[in-house]
Order: structure tokens, then C-alpha cells, then sequence
């Protein structure tokens, strides 16, 4: 039977890079165990690539919500990567921090240690950003790249519309002034996907005491107690189990994680006795507290050029592919969102509320109802989008089966706090003022289907509940905090009861940051596996009976 001082359950954008740091001085064996496999494919390497993968279910778990009563009882299509790096591997690329506020949110809820100066400087270390003339800001193993000199020229337009309603312009998301509107940074390097893989595991898999065993589905833990003494996999139909004798961290996702805690014994005493689940910890928190961002696209035809000339036909489509492979230029270097920003809807606002995008890009508008992200419409088209950046709803992640291949019940419980509902006006009425700009009239032929420049407050949450979708940032599942009351994990991500347990990734943040979720997972990753190294170095602790 193999047996390993630590075991990470998951290969993905928090994975990697525990897998990283803990094995950096060669002291502990470390085994990665991902349910997915290679990543060594063409489309995952190129950023626009994304389109592709968005329903692939080689390196995708498609998941499916339970119908939304908020959202016309619809159901929503969560992709999450099942793939050696995860969803770092098959995401829209874009990396934002976060604003500064959500994470000294985290610390005035309790999370002390995890204020903005704390994770700061975890940024920093992981960061490599690349400038448009090739300079480089840090060291870090993460390629940033800022990719404003390639962007399409209509991006220009909204730029100058939100100049227009006074709204701030920002060198970077990433930077001293991350408030404003401007260019997305994206982890490429020289316009190739860097994927925490990329980053961070390959890194690791160089050093003789990283294992990685892919194709790998962990059915559940196991227990000696309270104490986890290892795991049970399924590969190629062969039923095994692997030894721990430290600790097993679990990066499994907002989704994958509570439901192994779940099929494992750990979670609502009540849900696991439905399912035959024997009782290892109750603790309602497993599951609960899912957030994400809710958002909502306005298309509009366009009377210049903008990317669906140059990728609708089959000869734009080749000339932007001989560009990539010859140059790794054109627009399959770049992803799907090209600018946006972090603003506030009103001068009444006191802080951030919301996220903007703008794409030179749009698609599923010519009448098929399939809603390709692979094909781009047949005319001249740009989009604008906006999410509320700190929504306050909270769902739950059930599992329906004790068996782990089962997919578990999502219901995110979306629009379910006034607050919601009103941002959702508020963000509407930003992007109406937008759209009504000089800036964005002059590149304007027509709306495309809906028209928010002419909605009412009641058409607009219509509109909203007919149309809004996800942005991809589930988290919160196994939110951490002081004590299993109100979270899953301590601020040191131990599993609260359990010993010789952690859970590392999206899952455990306090509330979702305002933007994109990639880059603080990473962080959260990064600032996890090195105080556990601190803790070792400090303790002497170097075998799994004296954490317990």
C-alpha cells in the first residue's frame, strides 16, 4: 500500500501550488491526486481556447444548479475543470485580486491574519506581471500578463464612455489603484495559457518526493477516530487505498470539497442520515454558505469592425490561427474579456459595488438558440456586461448520493436578499448610462434583442431573472472562521474536529471577493501550505501523531 507524509486531493488552481510549497525542501513526500488527466492539449495552451472547452466534458464536470425560483425556476450551467490545474486550465484567463476592502472584510468578520496587509505580500511572491514592452514586475512563478497593446480598438470606445459618466481609469486591477476601468491582465506568458499547472506543479513534479496520480477519483476518506489516516481512489475501475501519515489537504473546490467532507461523515448529521452516510462530525456549515456572482450581458450590433469580423467565417477563423501558431499574436491570444472594471454605480456609493465587461465579441445571437461560445455571430457586435461585486445570498451544495460520482445537489439561492435585488437596479442604471455615452452611441447600430437603455426598474429585473447567468465564482462552502458554530475550517484551515485535515481552496474564503476568484484562490493557496511549512519548522512535528 502507497503511504505519503501529505496528500492533496485535487491538481487544481489551489492544488498545485500546496503541492508547491510543500514540497519545496525535500523533506516530505507529497502525493497529488487529480480526477481528471492531462493537460498537455492544444486548446487548453491557447487563451481563447476557452470557448472550446466550455462544454467539454473531457476536462470538464459540468455541473447543473437546481432550477432557480429567483432566476424563472432555470437551471444554471457551472463548468469547473476536472483536468490536471483545474479550472486555471480551462477559465477566461482574467486575474484580479480582489479590492483591497474584501479581504480587511475577511478580518473584521473574524478571519484575523487574512486583512489586506496580510495577504498582500502572498500576491507579490506568487506574481510574475508582464508589462506590454516585456518588463517584468516580481518574481513570482505566475505569469500576469498585461496584454493592453493587443486589444481590439473598439475597447477604446468604452473606455472613453465611462471617462464620460466620471468614471475613474486604472493602469491595473493588480496595482496601487485597482478602482476604475481598464485592461484586464491575463495568466499567459508570451500568449500561451500559464496555468497553476504551469506555475506551480510542474515546478514541483521535479523533485523526487512529488507524486502525481491522475485519472484518480478519491471516493472518500478514511478514518482512524477523528483523525484521517488516508484516502480511497477508484482508478481505471481498481478500487485502492493510500496511507497518510501527516495530513490530507483537500482542493477539491467549492463544489468537490464539501461533497468528499460529505460522503466522508463530515457534514449536517441530518443530510448524511438520509443518505446512509455514517456521522464521522456534524457540522451544518459543510455546504452551506455558497455565494457567486450573478451577471447579465446587453448585445448590440456594431457599425465598425470589431472581433466578430475577424473569427464568424472560416477564413477569419484560419488567419487568426496561422497568427497564433506562427506569432502567438492576434485575438486566440487573448481571452474572451478584454476590458471592464471595478467601479462604483453611484457617486452615493461609498465603496466598490460592482464589475463591469466589455467584449469587441458576441455570440448564440444569430438564431440558432444555442448560445456557442465557440462560434461568434455573423455581424458586427460588442457587449456590455456588469455583476454585482458583493452579493450577499447564500445557497448550499448538497450531496444526493453517498457515492462520490453522483453529482451533488447546487442551489445557490441566488436573489434571495433585498440587497441583491437592488444592486441588480443599480448596475442596470450604470450600464444605461453607458450605453447612452457619445463614446459607445457612435460604434451603436442597434441593440440586439433587449434594450436596456429603455427599461423601466420593473423591465429590468425581469429581464435580469430571464437572462442573468453565472460568472463562474462559486465559494464559501467550508468557509473558515473561529469554531464549527458559523464555518468548516480554523484560519489555519484545519477541518474544525477532525485531525490530520485541512481543506485549501476557493471553498474556504469568509464571503466572495468582487471580481474574478482565480487570483485569490491562489494566494489563499499560496499563504495556507506556507504557514503549515511555518508550523512544522516551528513545532518539529514530523510525523502525523504529534499534530494530534
Amino acid at each position: 500500500m502507497q503511504e505519503f507524509d501529505f496528500i492533496i486531493i485535487g491538481a487544481g488552481s489551489a492544488g498545485c501550488v500546496v503541492a508547491d510549497v510543500l514540497s519545496r525542501d525535500g523533506r516530505f513526500s507529497v502525493a497529488v491526486i487529480e480526477a481528471g488527466g492531462s493537460d498537455n492539449r492544444f486548446w487548453i495552451k491557447v487563451p481563447m481556447g476557452y470557448g472550446r472547452l466550455f462544454q467539454d466534458p473531457s476536462v470538464n464536470w459540468k455541473f447543473e444548479t437546481e432550477a432557480e425560483a429567483a432566476c424563472n425556476n432555470r437551471k444554471a450551467y457551472w463548468p469547473r475543470g476536472k483536468v490536471i490545474g483545474g479550472s486555471s486550465s480551462i477559465n477566461a484567463l482574467v486575474y484580479c485580486r480582489g479590492m483591497p476592502r474584501d479581504f480587511d472584510d475577511w478580518k473584521r468578520g473574524g478571519a484575523d491574519g487574512w486583512g489586506w496587509s496580510d495577504v498582500r505580500p502572498h500576491f507579490e511572491m506568487i506574481e510574475r506581471r508582464i508589462s506590454p514592452n516585456g518588463s517584468e514586475i516580481g518574481s513570482g512563478p505566475l505569469s500576469v500578463s498585461n496584454v493592453s497593446n493587443c486589444a481590439h480598438p473598439v475597447n477604446k470606445h468604452f473606455l472613453d464612455g465611462a471617462a464620460e459618466i466620471g468614471l475613474p481609469q486604472t493602469d491595473s486591477f493588480n496595482g496601487e489603484a485597482p478602482e476604475g476601468v481598464g485592461y484586464y491582465e491575463i495568466t499567459t506568458k508570451r500568449g500561451i495559457r500559464c496555468s497553476t499547472a504551469d506555475a506551480f506543479l510542474r515546478p514541483a513534479l521535479k523533485r523526487n518526493n512529488v507524486t502525481l496520480i491522475a485519472n484518480a477519483l478519491v471516493r472518500k476518506l478514511l478514518f482512524d477516530g477523528k483523525a484521517v489516516d488516508g484516502i480511497e481512489i477508484v482508478q481505471k475501475g481498481v478500487v485502492r487505498q493510500i496511507r497518510v501519515k501527516r495530513e490530507v489537504v483537500i482542493s477539491a473546490g467549492a463544489i468537490g470539497s464539501p461533497q468528499l467532507l460529505q460522503v466522508s461523515g463530515i457534514g449536517p448529521a441530518k443530510l448524511l442520515a438520509k443518505h446512509g452516510v455514517k456521522l464521522v462530525q456534524d457540522n451544518k456549515n459543510v455546504g452551506g454558505n455558497l455565494q457567486d456572482h450573478l451577471a447579465v450581458s446587453y448585445y448590440y450590433k456594431a457599425n465598425t469592425s470589431t472581433l466578430n469580423d475577424e473569427l464568424s467565417s472560416h477564413t477569419g477563423k484560419l488567419w487568426a490561427g496561422l497568427k497564433y501558431v506562427f506569432a502567438r499574436r492576434g485575438p486566440l491570444s487573448l481571452s474572451l474579456n478584454q476590458c471592464g472594471g471595478f467601479v462604483r454605480s453611484s457617486a452615493s456609493v461609498k465603496n466598490v459595488d460592482m464589475q463591469l465587461y466589455f467584449s469587441p465579441l458576441t455570440f448564440g445571437n444569430d438564431g440558432s438558440g444555442k448560445n456557442s461560445r465557440i462560434n461568434p455571430d455573423p455581424f458586427s457586435g460588442f457587449l456590455v456586461s456588469f455583476q454585482p461585486a458583493r452579493p450577499t445570498s447564500r445557497g448550499r451544495v448538497n450531496i444526493c448520493s453517498p457515492d462520490i460520482a453522483v453529482p451533488p445537489e447546487i442551489r445557490p439561492n441566488y436573489l434571495s436578499s433585498q440587497n441583491d435585488i437592488d444592486e441588480v437596479l443599480a448596475g442596470a442604471h450604470l450600464v444605461q448610462s453607458l450605453v447612452r455615452t457619445a463614446a459607445i452611441k457612435s460604434i451603436t447600430a442597434r441593440a440586439v434583442s433587449t434594450d436596456v437603455e429603455k427599461m423601466t426598474d420593473e423591465e429590468i429585473l425581469v429581464d435580469f431573472r430571464a437572462r442573468c447567468g453565472t460568472v463562474f465564482h462559486p465559494v464559501s462552502t467550508c468557509k473558515m472562521g473561529i469554531s464549527n458554530v458559523d464555518s468548516v475550517v480554523g484560519l489555519d484551515m484545519r477541518v474544525h474536529g477532525i485531525d490530520g485535515l485541512r481543506v485549501i481552496d476557493a471553498s474556504v474564503f469568509p464571503t466572495v471577493t468582487s471580481g474574478n476568484t482565480n487570483a485569490p484562490t491562489i494566494m489563499l493557496a499560496h499563504k495556507a501550505a506556507c504557514e503549515m511549512v511555518q508550523e512544522i519548522r516551528s513545532e518539529g512535528l514530523y510525523d502525523i501523531h504529534s499534530t494530534r
